[in-house]
């Protein structure tokens, strides 16, 4: 005697857990956010960039570059508006940033630093290091060439 469940129908409609290499995109938001959940972790840290300030792009040729640890930062939207920062934690398991200036005071009276979204920071300085920066210069000085 078999025992069915409710979603054994509907099995061959269920999206494979798998991050797909051959996926292009797709306008479905439930497919947008399976790619950067399942995406693995060269890709996820692709995923953890912001913006650069106007002098620092004027200084490297880029507009955005990978965040990391040290790196100070301002905060562009949210309840932390204009609060600037070093990164304190990357959290790669869930795409978010600490910063240790941006502080949330818990009912028991212990403050904490709340995760915020990669996307919402624009780097101010940037930690000296030789391969994100080396990328950044030889892409400068290829686009004054031309």
């Amino acid at each position: 005697m078999a025992i069915h469940s409710k979603n054994s129908a509907n099995s061959s409609i269920k999206m494979r857990n798998q991050f797909s290499i051959s996926w292009k995109g797709s306008k479905q938001k439930r497919k947008q956010r399976k790619y950067r959940f399942n995406a693995p972790l060269h890709l996820r840290q692709k995923m953890m960039s912001a913006n650069l300030s106007k002098e620092l792009r004027k200084k490297y040729g880029k507009r955005n570059i990978e965040l990391r640890k040290d790196d100070k930062v301002k905060v562009m939207r949210g309840e932390f508006t204009k609060k600037e920062g070093k990164i304190i934690k990357i959290n790669m398991k869930k795409l978010k940033v600490y910063v240790d200036t941006v502080q949330i005071t818990k009912k028991d009276g212990s403050k904490i630093n709340p995760p915020i979204d990669p996307s919402n920071l624009q780097i101010v300085e940037l930690i000296e290091d030789r391969r994100r920066l080396s990328s950044a210069k030889e892409i400068k000085q290829s686009k004054e060439k031309k």
